[in-house]
């Protein structure tokens, strides 16, 4: 039988150290992000030219003959600037709730308050990620790079009798990257259970292949399959007909000014009030290293 509230493992929960194990377990964006922290309102990063150099004049060749002037190669970087974003929530338990019902209260209260806080920090990342228009509420790629399925596919990928070739636009988004010389070991794609359904269902049914083996540390990654060298995590968070491949640790940042926290604040004879909050950003350090795929399903 569950425990109840006014049991002794549950009146002696630290709250904090639950929300942060809670947190561990269900992120998934987050983790596939750089990490850095910082203070203050605002943060700056710089984002390099993603292209390879050329020279300039007087030489503009790079193969020189002897006691030629050497060229010049420059480099630049574009300064930006960002800010952080605050994302909390709270619920209210009644003293008569934590005395008489035989639901833990306090731990379920957590994990819903933690969860909800995680899915505004994963979609924001996502929404990062794909370049996010708040006017339209849909992904805008104006810096990455972005194909239609039915630009190299063939179709979308639920299209009836198997039309489409899913592997294809996974592989073209992989070599778009490699266009940049980025090493693309590390590619991840995110897309949404309606797409892996379709992915899923044509990998099974349309090429007559075995559904790839699951392990019990993709619980906590998110993974759930690894084709062709690219991991695919699938999340509610991902915008119903995209797709959205990057690379893990180098594509997006995540600046941490205030990770996850709680607080349990009592209110004598009322209740307590528990809230959860987290301060962050994330941000684009290479939008080349980022392949937009869109028109998933029909």
């Amino acid at each position: 039988m569950a425990d109840s509230v006014e049991m002794q493992d549950i009146r002696g929960l630290d709250i904090d150290k639950a929300v942060k194990g809670f947190a561990l377990v269900e992120y998934v964006f987050k983790n596939d992000c750089a990490q850095s922290s910082g203070t203050g309102d605002q943060f700056r990063w710089y984002s390099e030219t993603a292209a390879d150099l050329t020279a300039t004049a007087p030489q503009t060749n790079v193969n020189i003959s002897p006691l030629s002037t050497f060229p010049t190669l420059e480099v630049t970087w574009t300064r930006n600037t960002g800010y952080y974003r605050k994302y909390a929530n709270e619920d209210f338990i009644s003293m008569e709730d934590q005395k008489s019902t035989d639901v833990d209260v306090y731990a379920r209260t957590l994990l819903r308050l933690t969860r909800a806080v995680i899915k505004q920090v994963d979609t924001r990342i996502f929404n990062v990620l794909t370049e996010y228009s708040s006017a339209t509420g849909l992904p805008a790629p104006t810096n990455i790079q972005t194909f239609a399925t039915t630009a190299v596919g063939g179709d979308q990928w639920d299209a009836p009798a198997y039309a489409a070739d899913p592997f294809k636009d996974i592989m073209h988004a992989r070599k778009l990257i490699m266009d940049y010389d980025y090493d693309t070991s590390n590619a991840v794609l995110y897309i949404d259970p309606v797409a892996y359904e379709a992915l899923i269902t044509w990998l099974v049914s349309g090429k007559g292949s075995s559904v790839p083996q699951f392990a019990s540390e993709k619980i906590q990654t998110g993974e759930v399959m690894n084709l062709g060298g690219v991991r695919i995590k699938v999340s509610r968070n991902v915008t119903t007909d995209y797709a959205v491949m990057f690379i893990k640790n180098k594509s997006c940042t995540w600046r941490t000014h205030t990770s996850i926290t709680s607080r349990a604040i009592e209110e004598a004879g009322i209740g307590t009030r528990i809230r959860v909050w987290e301060l962050g950003e994330a941000y684009l350090t290479d939008p080349k290293s980022v392949v937009l795929i869109t028109d998933i399903n029909t």
